[in-house]
């Protein structure tokens, strides 16, 4: 075998009319869809691109060039780039949410860069139904409605109240039932100690509490997903009822509950008549207000003997001077503020000094 026929035809002489302006316009487009970048939106730019000038391949080879050749591989080129094209859009179907959820996963978990994958997880979870309450309409009642569910409150505001009295507010992308849910094991049950009523028109998404469970046993990245956002939605609401009672009894408060307990604790200002309060209220001398002495201290000081007639009265406790009653906890709040976080059953106990 010689060289010559290895290296094949040379070309003696180049042509000298242009293949036409389908030709022309094919490399165009195809030089444009090159230039896609990266993500969904690139590709479908690249894929785009590429399919309009391979079909333009075709209709140049079948006009121009008269090539069978040209015909067949510009054809099953611009397929496949209509297939991937078809590809891009099921995808982009499928990745889609309603409003409510899309809003939900930009606001509190893309910030804190859960993929979206796990977020599809948590939002198949709850079956994708949001759920809404009316005015004035009970999302549960307490001592009545069972803890089977955690809600989020996508939408409107919620008043939260026990036995008539006003606690606290829940506000949108705030858990409704984040103190109930923290205070069941998975496999007990319980009611709701307190009453959530719609204050406004709002909409939710509820997650039933058995499927929920069976996800953070089987997902530990969701589980501790969970763990962080019920244990700042549990601080917040903390925090709003620590805040109520520093204006009911004038003091900042240690907010860890053990030490609240010292002043919410056990005393004697039921044994105090009328009279006795209106006393103290009138000597009560304009000064600082002191600080609440522990009730084991109380307990143990000797009584003191009675005053005379001219010396001014003792400074009275904290406990038992006037508060303010506009819109504030009560003595009842006290029940409920220990009971959500986990300290009704210590309390009972005598367990917490």
């Amino acid at each position: 075998m010689s060289a010559n026929s290895i290296r094949g035809p040379v070309c003696i002489s180049w042509k000298q009319d242009m293949e036409g302006a389908m030709y022309h316009l094919a490399n165009c487009i195809l030089l444009l869809g090159f230039m896609g970048g990266s993500g969904v939106y690139g590709c479908f730019f690249l894929f785009g691109f590429l399919g309009t000038g391979y079909l333009c391949c075709v209709l140049w080879g079948w006009f121009t060039a008269c090539g069978l050749d040209i015909v067949l591989w510009s054809f099953l080129l611009a397929v496949a780039c209509l297939l991937q094209l078809a590809y891009l859009v099921y995808r982009l179907r499928e990745d889609t949410f309603p409003e409510e959820f899309s809003l939900l996963y930009k606001t509190l978990c893309l910030p804190l860069r859960v993929p979206l994958p796990t977020y599809k997880e948590i939002v198949h979870c709850c079956e994708e139904q949001v759920f809404t309450l009316a005015t004035e309409q009970t999302y549960a009642v307490e001592g009545e409605t069972p803890i089977n569910r955690l809600s989020l409150l996508l939408s409107g505001r919620v008043r939260v109240s026990q036995d008539g009295q006003f606690l606290h507010y829940i506000f949108p992308y705030q858990f409704m039932d984040s103190p109930e849910w923290e205070s069941l094991q998975p496999s007990e049950e319980g009611v709701f100690q307190v009453t959530l009523t719609a204050e406004t028109s709002c909409s939710y998404i509820s997650w039933p509490r058995k499927s929920l469970h069976l996800l953070l046993t089987k997902e530990r990245y969701i589980s501790c997903l969970f763990s962080a956002l019920l244990g700042y939605d549990i601080s917040e609401k903390l925090y709003t009822l620590n805040e109520k009672l520093f204006a009911k009894f004038g003091l900042c408060f240690d907010i860890r509950l053990p030490s609240l307990y010292h002043i919410l604790g056990p005393t004697a200002p039921d044994a105090v008549t009328e009279s006795e309060k209106d006393d103290e209220e009138v000597h009560e001398p304009a000064m600082s207000p002191p600080q609440a002495m522990p009730t084991s201290v109380q307990q143990s000081a000797p009584s003191p003997p009675p005053p005379a007639a001219t010396s001014p009265s003792a400074p009275p406790s904290r406990a038992r001077m006037s508060r303010p009653d506009s819109g504030i906890l009560e003595k009842d709040d006290v029940p409920y503020f220990l009971h959500q976080f986990g300290f009704s059953g210590k309390v009972a106990a005598g367990r917490i000094p």
